[in-house]
């Protein structure tokens, strides 16, 4: 562990936001891809392709090519990014297992609200189903508002009488748009990125005056976790919504689940993008390819 280089980052991404102003949407679009550009991408083979009637990018190793599919959803509050914004986690996930994996561009608030994202990574997964993958070889991977979707998509499976994935990992999910973990407010002026005020603003765009009260809005608070596979949660200690993870890690243990819950302090959301700004980066995402080796039947690869 790095101590002097999470102060490093700490003090870089210092003071944080000092309050909120709304932005037009298509401003904080603009915002979002320039700061995520800035991320270092390991090198990969990209082809854009169609996935569920949506557009994906398919992201393959240089190298030798294993067997299983990554299935990743990017983050962005369900409003912003693309699959190029998760590139850098994408490809840093494909180098170190040599799996394939599928970056699919869901719909975004406010434009298209809930449920629309849901049931577009849902028709994703239906088409790899359908084309003969075999869902045991398949895992959901995202990042914040994506790796909310791993968790709501297998709900969503579940709903359809469909396979389980073969595994889950989520780095910094949202997974409670109720905001009531404790978190929200103990972590208010530590996180660097987010305030209450803000995720309110891009909630309320992607609820669209639903009530946030149900299973796919707040699986950290409702959702019944049984029969779903192994999920690995990565998340930070100067995190608003670091109780997300720690809730759904609990209702898991519930539903006996096989389940890590895998807290780095001191470090923001999402941070595993900070690979060569910070060692923790790296390591998290080596064991995130440990961890899916170990469930997708596959030895692992370093």
């Amino acid at each position: 562990m790095s101590k002097e280089q999470r102060e490093a980052l700490a003090a870089m991404l210092s003071p944080g936001p000092q309050g909120f102003e709304p932005q037009p949407v298509e401003q904080m679009r603009e915002d979002f891809a320039r700061l995520m550009a800035q991320f270092a991408v390991p090198r990969v083979r990209t082809t854009g392709t169609d996935l569920g009637g949506r557009p994906a990018v398919l992201v393959e190793p240089e190298g030798e090519q294993r067997p299983g599919t990554i299935l990743y959803f990017h983050g962005g509050s369900f409003s912003l990014g693309s699959p190029q914004t998760a590139m850098g986690l994408t490809a840093g996930l494909v180098t170190r297992t040599g799996y394939r994996a599928l970056s699919l561009d869901y719909r975004l608030a406010p434009e298209h609200p809930f449920p629309a994202a849901i049931e577009d990574c849902l028709a994703a997964y239906r088409e790899l189903l359908e084309d003969g993958v075999d869902a045991r070889s398949i895992t959901f991977a995202g990042d914040s508002a994506g790796g909310g979707l791993t968790v709501t998509t297998t709900l969503a499976a579940r709903k359809a009488g469909l396979p389980v994935p073969g595994a889950i990992v989520a780095f910094s999910p949202g997974l409670d748009h109720t905001r009531t973990g404790a978190t929200m407010t103990t972590k208010t002026g530590i996180d660097p990125f987010f305030t209450p005020e803000s995720m309110a603003h891009t909630g309320e765009m992607y609820l669209a005056g639903q009530d946030p009260h149900q299973e796919l809005l707040a699986p950290a608070v409702l959702a019944d976790l049984t029969g779903f596979p192994p999920l690995l949660l990565q998340v930070g200690t100067n995190e608003l919504l670091l109780d997300d993870s720690v809730r759904l890690a609990q209702r898991a243990r519930d539903a006996d689940v096989d389940v890590i819950l895998d807290i780095t302090a001191g470090v923001p959301h999402v941070f595993q993008s900070f690979i060569g700004l910070l060692d923790e980066s790296g390591q998290a995402l080596d064991r995130a390819a440990l961890f899916l080796a170990q469930h997708l039947g596959n030895s692992c690869p370093f």
